[in-house]
């Protein structure tokens, strides 16, 4: 059980698990081996920045992000380049998101959606007095640090690959979750950023109070139909100032829509209202994000890695929630985003049997060494979901395998996860109380 990790070093950083993918990046956990401190590191692939002709626009995202030292943003810390890939080392959050805080509780009184709200606002308006846009706000970025306070993610790198600023000054790119997106990033006529981000900090704030979306309909040009004339009802336990102010946010018209400072002088806003004290003020030197797209090879990094990755005790201590086979056929774990289950098998039998569960499910499968991506052909309510799957070593007869939603609905992820287990239960390694427990039911 003890076997030696095999480690994944890049730079000071030991790697760990895949915790999110996107269509340009993947997000990885780590730890500073100097200081023992966590961190999540997105990883860009060069080849496709440089074939998008990203190079110069991202650099200018990340040098902007580097300045932005706000207590609701998640912070970033410094850039490092290899050959052939860009590491980009963020704030680890350990709270969830904000979209778990929902759906495990329901909707929010006012009081506690009026404290989430006013950090949103307040971490929003200082990044656009900086420059930088987010343009996909949604729960799901919105992760809660370990005090329970909102953390902003990706801001400004979230649609970093689609940004397109034309001679008028507006940006000209659809991006975005559609149910959060403002009406006029649909039509194509050029949007102000500002306005837009506004539209969806609205939209958040009816979730958060509604505990439901206000737009949403499963044909997706009905659901623009409805954004465009921001055709929304408010439910009867709203109070009156409350639905007021959210019409004047989810105003279909971004001429005469409440803008930022307006929103700062809302009564409804203005209630226990505590802006945030920091300093922003000391100096950030921006040599390393010069030395990655000067491409520099003096200040190139390595990553060595082997697999399948060895896990030692501590490791299975870290992850002890996720040894307990409930988690993989439980029904009433609903809205949970990855599950973990041991196996006796080898690692390419489980490998080949996740496979052949998932294909007749609808699903391509990707496979690189002992990970999996998994995507399904047709796409549901947020695009074609996407599911990762690991294969670690334990011992040499004993391995860990993760499943987790990399990109999509929660809900069909769960739904997949249900059907892929009722294919997975003779690699599944149950122990005498799991098997008693079955025999019980």
């Amino acid at each position: 059980m003890s076997a030696a990790k095999v480690k994944r070093v890049v730079g000071k950083y030991e790697l760990g698990r895949t915790i999110g993918e996107g269509t340009f990046a993947k997000v990885r956990f780590a730890r500073d081996s100097q200081t023992g401190d966590p961190v999540a590191i997105k990883v860009l692939d060069k080849e496709k920045v440089l074939k998008n002709k990203m190079a110069e626009q991202i650099r200018r995202e990340i040098a902007t992000m580097k300045r932005i030292k706000h207590p609701h943003v998640v912070r970033l810390y410094e850039v490092m380049g290899s050959k052939t890939k860009i590491y980009i080392v963020l704030e680890y959050v350990t709270g969830g998101e904000l979209f778990d805080r929902i759906v495990h509780h329901g909707r929010m009184m006012e009081d506690e959606a009026r404290k989430y709200f006013q950090q949103l606002i307040n971490a929003v308006d200082y990044c656009h007095s900086r420059g930088v846009y987010h343009r996909d706000l949604k729960p799901e970025n919105l992760l809660l640090d370990v005090g329970g306070n909102l953390k902003v993610s990706d801001f400004g790198l979230s649609a970093i690959s689609q940004q397109q600023v034309q001679g008028d000054g507006l940006l000209h790119t659809t991006c975005g979750t559609p149910n959060y997106v403002a009406p006029e990033v649909l039509n194509d006529r050029g949007y102000d950023g500002a306005t837009a981000d506004v539209w969806s900090c609205g939209v958040i704030l009816f979730v958060l109070l509604a505990g439901y979306l206000p737009f949403d309909d499963s044909n997706l040009i009905n659901l623009y139909r409805k954004i465009s004339v921001a055709e929304f009802t408010c439910p009867p336990w709203m109070s009156f100032s409350m639905k007021k102010f959210i019409t004047r946010i989810l105003d279909p018209n971004p001429m005469t829509r409440i803008t930022i400072p307006e929103i700062l002088e809302d009564e409804w806003f203005k209630r226990d209202y505590k802006r945030p004290v920091f300093d922003d003020e000391d100096e950030t030197s921006l040599d390393d994000v010069d030395a990655v797209f000067q491409d520099s090879e003096e200040h190139h990094v390595t990553e060595k890695r082997e697999h399948p990755t060895a896990m030692n005790a501590f490791d299975l201590i870290n992850m002890s929630k996720g040894l307990n086979l409930g988690s993989l056929f439980d029904t009433d774990q609903v809205f949970k985003r990855e599950t973990r289950f041991t196996s006796k098998c080898s690692a390419n039998e489980i490998i080949k049997k996740i496979e052949e569960a998932a294909k007749p499910l609808g699903y391509d499968v990707h496979k690189k060494n002992y990970k999996m991506r998994l995507e399904n052909v047709k796409a549901g309510r947020k695009g074609n979901l996407n599911v990762a799957t690991e294969v670690l070593q334990v011992a040499p007869s004993l391995h860990l395998v993760e499943i987790r939603k990399a990109k999509g609905d929660t809900l069909e992820f769960h739904k997949f996860y249900k059907k892929l287990s009722s294919s997975l239960e003779d690699v599944v390694w149950k122990t005498e109380e799991d098997m008693q427990k079955s025999d019980e039911k």
